[in-house]
């Protein structure tokens, strides 16, 4: 059956990323209908909400997203997908391939996937003045003062609840589970800072230890996110499949893409229980906007997450191969990876790889 996508591109330079993306996929045939709603600046300048109600429908009736990045425009667009989808779980795969400008002076075996709860956590996004906490009369726990008394200034919550931390733990193991079938280690690792924060991450901690506890075949580990921050750095080829929490998730992700050459080679996917969407990791890089020299890497590379996700497996592989054969071959680089060539170029040339 024909797959529905929606595409939409963002704002900034990653739209320039998007569209050559879409074009290398669209050669190649696939039954996949690609469906364009107007949302973000464009649909401001029809004098539409910046997300109306067409684009909703548009992405209910599809089979998938993929979206370029948001420097604000279409920000309701992404919520709607990620909190009004409930997807979920933030899979970011952080695979080095020679060609890449790792720091690192031996990068050559990391191949790792970090599992981000995607909704929870500070994330709930309430916050407000201290004043506001009065009538509750809480105490802090280190330091015994009285919460109330600690103004003026502001709060956040964190929440991390049961549910959530179960679905995304188990999603965690499953894709472990699969991964040790494709002859990976087979390993969930989980960090959270249960010594400082027992009640949340310590559930956090709790659930994901007791999901562990039915997958026998699957060897699980926990650390103190701290402690888990100087493993990353120093033995990332240790690592298999990575549960976090949102927050730690979303900012050991991005370190984890400094790993093996910058965000400019980091995809995403975003998984729920009826709905995923896909998306680079980088921002909508204003600075570059204009300039065709945004790595189109990261957008392609979450294509071939979405390919695999619609049944596209083979395309997806083919992708794959062809841009480790580009970043071997070494010519056709952008300019973040030490190259000359365009968004285009690189293109070009995994299109001729194909």
């Amino acid at each position: 059956m024909t797959k529905q996508v929606v595409v939409i591109e963002g704002e900034d330079a990653a739209p320039e990323a998007v569209r050559p993306v879409v074009a290398l996929i669209d050669a190649l045939a696939l039954d996949i209908d690609w469906q364009y709603p107007v949302v973000g600046e464009a649909a401001i300048a029809e004098g539409e909400a910046p997300f109306p109600d067409d684009a909703r429908q548009m992405i209910d009736d599809s089979d998938a997203t993929l979206f370029g990045a948001t420097s604000g425009a279409s920000w309701d667009a992404l919520f709607y997908l990620r909190w009004g989808r409930q997807t979920y779980a933030n899979v970011r795969p952080v695979r080095w391939l020679p060609g890449y400008t790792s720091p690192l002076a031996h990068p050559e075996e990391i191949d790792f996937i970090i599992v981000r709860e995607n909704l929870e956590d500070a994330y709930v996004g309430v916050e407000g003045p201290v004043e506001d906490l009065k009538p509750l009369d809480l105490i802090s726990r280190t330091s015994g003062q009285a919460i109330a008394g600690m103004t003026p200034g502001r709060y956040s919550i964190k929440v991390i609840t049961e549910a959530g931390t179960e679905r995304v733990a188990r999603f965690s193991f499953e894709l472990a589970r699969k991964r040790k079938a494709a002859g990976k280690q087979g390993k969930v690792t989980c960090a959270v800072k249960h010594n400082m924060l027992p009640v949340s991450d310590g559930l956090f901690l709790d659930v994901v230890r007791q999901v562990a506890g039915e997958y026998a075949d699957i060897a699980f580990e926990s650390y103190i996110v701290d402690d888990f921050a100087r493993r990353l750095v120093a033995e990332p080829h240790k690592l298999d499949v990575v549960v976090l929490p949102n927050l730690y998730g979303d900012i050991l992700s991005d370190l984890a893409a400094g790993l093996i050459g910058g965000l400019g080679l980091a995809p995403s996917g975003n998984y729920g229980d009826g709905y995923a969407y896909f998306e680079s990791v980088h921002g909508s890089a204003p600075d570059i906007a204009g300039r065709n020299i945004i790595n189109p890497t990261a957008t392609l590379l979450s294509a071939v997450m979405m390919l695999d996700h619609l049944g596209f497996s083979e395309a997806a592989s083919g992708i794959t191969n062809a841009v480790e054969a580009v970043y071997a071959e070494g010519r056709w680089l952008t300019p973040d990876q030490g190259g000359s060539a365009s968004t285009t170029e690189f293109c070009e040339a995994v299109a001729r790889e194909l």
